[in-house]
């Protein structure tokens, strides 16, 4: 079970209460105090915040609970992205004071898609200005109208709050939850009218608010407060009765998803698996796969399972348990365990970094070992991509937020021990295809230098399809090593565009291939293959595309015509205004590299009033340039081929 929500919503509080309720711990953490228990490192302690997923066991009524604690900031959502893979159920925390946030709308939207079942608990119901109403009507506007509050709460707002559950002879709760489940399935709707005037019997109300919430069809509501425990008894029966239990047979072959990786003080990697189907022992040796990747053997040193709050040893792991697997020394984040299998195949469920950064050792003997450091740092952490630049001796990294930069740069000081400096972050573009190009190079013939063929034909492919390499010769027309040389390079290559950024979004077909029996070596296709990708590409053409965020926007009345000036400026496209009871609503697009500039401008022109929110929607080409945005090539430029040729065989 995973417990998301938008930063300081309460979630990592929650947990400790729960936990507490389960009589794991004596004593409750507190968030502020930095003594919490799923919030392990130094780091997090400090500043209050989750930033590494974390797990926990606890046992309810004989069922037990792996709870998997997530960071809220939305520059980690990163971590929220591995664990959606592995959950059965999941609880959104929302303040009961500042109510639906950016962060809560991007994760209901996931839950929702990804047909995980969700429990909504309301938090913070003790604090001043908390609500009911007027909340439980903005969940139904702005993230889900398939609700179902399960309680209502007295003295709101006051540290007396509580939560009291809708008891079985309420005969308005039982017509209120007839209604909403009626609305999800056509046979409860027959049985609800039917049943009039009186409401469906109990027992077939609890039997479908179950079934509809295991279908992620509807979402219980709950009430309550992390720090005084109102509605945590109540949200603790939810999660036992109303959340599937874990699926899978231990008799079947091993399946499981690696979605976190820890390194110990010595460097040894520990791997976190939920096991889908079968059973791990130590000693096992298992398959590790990534995607399409070749796979890899690993062998099983030791296995520890999450149990009463503490991590114990066992000898083995069987499906339906998230367990730490130690002596894979080649495993990383998003491996397939085992057998791969409906629920292993690993997916992007939010949008990715739009920012870039350089990273600079501030000692200049340093400069290997952040290197080192920042590939351990990207094994734990996938979509921290490093960019490195072997002329100009740097490293990129790409980011989701300044927060994460600060991160970055903290836990490589006090971790590694690299101070380290950043260069002003930019905004990542990328490219698409316009049209076809091909291009092809003989050996031995039109100044080819290498004992290689090859040519290549690029055209465009469906948005998100990434980029589909293809066969268009006889696969045996060439050993298997050439072949894999000339796909591997084919995606290195296309991380820089015609203007550097990454291509996207394409079909790359290998239209020619020839090799000599006795002369030729995969390096010569190595180096050929850039070449002829890049004639390819400039004959078919690229368009540079920025990342685009919706945005919702709520301003006072008299703050309309500054605001609506600000977004020209910032070449934002919003809809036409829609007036609210207090104001006005606004929508639209706007570039995510002037997101920063309007928050930063919002108070000032709204007095404070204006709500805001956004998140990434898509990439668009950019507009209003004279020249696209370019980025530094990072190798040895195969667009022009003097001085490509120059570096890599030192002849023209």
């Amino acid at each position: 079970m995973g417990i998301l929500a938008h930063v300081d919503a309460g979630k990592t509080s929650l947990t400790e209460r729960l936990l507490h309720f389960a009589g794991v711990v004596d004593e409750i953490g507190s968030v502020d105090a930095g003594s919490t228990h799923t919030d392990s490192l130094a780091l997090e302690r400090r500043r209050g915040i989750t930033i590494k997923s974390a797990v926990v066991s606890f046992a309810l009524d004989g069922r037990t609970v792996n709870l998997i604690d997530t960071p809220g900031h939305p520059d980690f959502i990163a971590e929220v992205e591995r664990v959606l893979g592995v959950l059965d159920g999941a609880v959104l925390v929302v303040s009961a004071v500042e109510g639906v946030q950016a962060q809560t709308r991007v994760l209901m939207r996931t839950l929702r898609r990804l047909r995980i079942p969700t429990l909504i608990f309301v938090n913070k119901i003790d604090r001043r200005g908390a609500g009911e109403t007027d909340l439980l009507r903005s969940l139904g506007d702005r993230l889900t109208p398939a609700l179902a509050p399960l309680g209502a709460v007295r003295d709101a707002g006051l540290p007396a709050a509580s939560f009291h559950s809708y008891r079985d002879g309420d005969a308005d709760f039982a017509d209120r939850l007839g209604q909403c489940l009626a609305e999800q399935d056509d046979a409860v709707l027959s049985a609800y009218l039917d049943a009039l005037p009186h409401p469906l019997p109990s027992v077939r109300l609890h039997q479908e608010l179950r079934r509809q919430t295991q279908r992620a069809r509807i979402h219980p509501v709950f009430f309550g407060s992390a720090i005084t425990g109102a509605g945590i008894d109540a949200l603790a029966r939810g999660i036992k009765d109303l959340l599937p239990r874990a699926g899978g047979d231990p008799d079947e072959p091993a399946s499981g998803t690696v979605f976190k990786v820890e390194r110990g003080a010595s460097g040894q990697r520990t791997a976190y698996v939920r096991l889908f189907d079968g059973t791990v022992r130590v000693r096992d040796h298992v398959t590790l796969q990534q995607g399409r990747g070749r796979a890899r053997e690993g062998r099983v040193t030791g296995v520890r399972v999450f149990a009463e709050g503490e991590v114990t040893r066992t000898d083995a792991v069987s499906a339906g348990w998230i367990s730490q697997l130690l002596g894979l020394t080649d495993v990383r984040v998003g491996d397939t365990v085992g057998a791969p299998g409906p629920r292993t195949a690993a997916g992007h469920h939010f949008a990715p970094p739009t920012l870039e950064t350089v990273i600079e050792p501030v000692r200049p003997s340093d400069r290997s070992a952040l290197h080192t450091a920042l590939v351990q740092l990207a094994e734990q952490d996938p979509l921290i991509r490093l960019r490195h630049d072997e002329i100009r001796r740097e490293v990129s990294v790409s980011l989701y937020g300044e927060v994460q930069k600060e991160v970055i740069g903290t836990t490589l000081a006090e971790e590694y021990g690299i101070p380290v400096s950043f260069s002003a972050t930019i905004t990542l573009h990328k490219e698409s295809v316009d049209g076809t190009g091909q291009a092809h190079e003989t050996m031995g013939e039109d100044g080819n230098p290498f004992f290689a063929t090859v040519g290549l034909r690029v055209e465009p492919a469906p948005a998100g399809s990434g980029v589909d390499y293809r066969l268009g010769v006889e696969l045996g027309s060439m050993p298997y090593a050439f072949m894999r040389a000339v796909e591997d390079t084919v995606r290195e290559t296309l991380r820089q565009g015609l203007y550097g950024w990454q291509v996207s979004d394409c079909a790359v077909t290998l239209t020619h291939s020839g090799y000599s029996s006795v002369m030729s070596t995969a390096g010569d296709f190595r180096r050929l293959t850039p070449l002829v990708l890049m004639a390819a590409l400039r004959r078919a053409g690229t368009t540079v595309r920025e990342p685009m965020h919706d945005f919702r926007l709520e301003v006072p009345a008299g703050a309309l015509g500054q605001v609506l000036l600000l977004l020209a400026r910032l070449r934002a496209v919003p809809a036409p205004p829609r007036a609210e009871q207090h104001g006005y609503l606004l929508t639209g697009e706007i570039p995510a590299d002037a997101v920063h500039a309007l928050e930063r401008r919002l108070p000032g022109l709204t007095g404070g009033e204006g709500l805001w929110e956004s998140s990434f929607s898509r990439h668009r080409p950019v507009t209003g340039a004279q020249q696209p945005p370019a980025r530094p090539r990072t190798d040895h430029n195969p667009l022009h081929r003097r001085e490509y040729l120059l570096h890599v065989v030192r002849r023209v």
